[in-house]
């Protein structure tokens, strides 16, 4: 005899509570819906760009997951390849270069040094050497170099100053404060420009700007400056004549103050003298053609006796 037990249909009371916990979960879902929009729509990502970020998150964490398997199997340069390998795969390549900060040097020389990192793989670029490469060029003072993942290498260089050019011979080289050659130039180049000659005259441009800069007056109008005996200066004005000084900073300083003084009163630049000796501390010798010599004698002591009597 089999029994059958009949279930008590829902009644309206959970019936209703039945549809109201069915529109709770509608609502939260809609809900739920909204925020992770919204939240897509903050960030500064599309999703093809985002569906990207998680693809190279994976390929990342497969990668490093392969360098500790293999590290752990003693097999580090083994570990180094294979995530060079699955970088690369993953679009992580050295293919473009972006160069910043270059002014006056000669590009191809810059990416003909990056160009050997090209097409390699990210974790493979050696920044240190390439930094080290460019600084072997004449114009390059510092250089950084970075990686602007996923495919990117950006060098920023910082460029010399010319300052002054060196006379050789018969040859121009640009040139920066500190002596560091830049360039050869022409000698049409070197127009316009302080030009420096002598042994060892490179290496003492700054000193010579600061000797200068004591006679705003007089600076404009030096063409060439001679280092000579390794000891001091002779200044040769646009005019071809020669200003010889005598040795000390302080010493040439004062006398190039002096001459800048008096050239203000007598015009010594343009004049007859083809030279102008300060080297003796009380007296200034006049170089002059031949013939007027006794004239400019005369002028050069009562020049001494001026230079004098405004020094007491």
């Amino acid at each position: 005899m089999s029994t059958t037990i009949k279930r008590k249909g829902k009644t309206a009371r959970k019936a209703a509570a039945a549809q109201g916990n069915r529109a709770k979960v509608r609502k939260a879902k809609a809900t739920t819906g909204t925020a992770v929009d919204a939240a897509m729509g903050v960030l500064p990502f599309s999703e093809e760009q985002l569906h990207r970020i998680f693809l190279v998150g994976i390929v990342a964490l497969a990668a490093v997951a392969v360098w500790f398997a293999a590290s752990a199997a003693g097999l580090p340069v083994m570990a180094e390849d294979k995530f060079a390998q699955v970088a690369k795969q993953a679009g992580f390549e050295a293919r473009h270069i972006e160069l910043r900060g270059v002014k006056n040097i000669n590009e191809l020389k810059v990416y003909e040094r990056a160009l050997a990192q090209k097409y390699r793989a990210m974790p493979l670029v050696d920044l240190a050497a390439l930094r080290d490469d460019l600084l072997q060029l004449p114009w390059v003072e510092d250089a950084r170099v970075s990686r602007q993942l996923p495919d990117t290498l950006v060098i920023d260089i910082v460029e010399r100053k010319p300052n002054a050019v060196l006379r050789k011979a018969e040859s121009y080289v640009l040139i920066d404060r500190q002596g560091n050659e830049l360039e050869p130039i022409s000698r049409k180049a070197a127009q316009g420009k302080l030009i420096v000659s002598g042994e060892g005259a490179g290496q003492r441009v700054t000193s010579l700007v600061h000797l200068l800069d004591a006679a705003p007056a007089i600076k404009p109008r030096v063409h060439e400056a001679q280092w000579i005996g390794n000891r001091r200066w002779n200044l040769v004005f646009g005019t071809g004549q020669v200003l010889a000084l005598p040795e000390g900073e302080r010493e040439s300083a004062n006398a190039l103050v002096t001459f800048a003084r008096l050239d203000g009163t007598n015009r010594l630049i343009g004049g007859k003298a083809t030279a102008i000796d300060m080297r003796a501390g009380d007296r200034i010798y006049l170089r002059v053609p031949e013939g007027e010599s006794r004239e400019l004698a005369m002028q050069a002591g009562a020049i001494a006796h001026g230079a004098q009597a405004s020094e007491q």
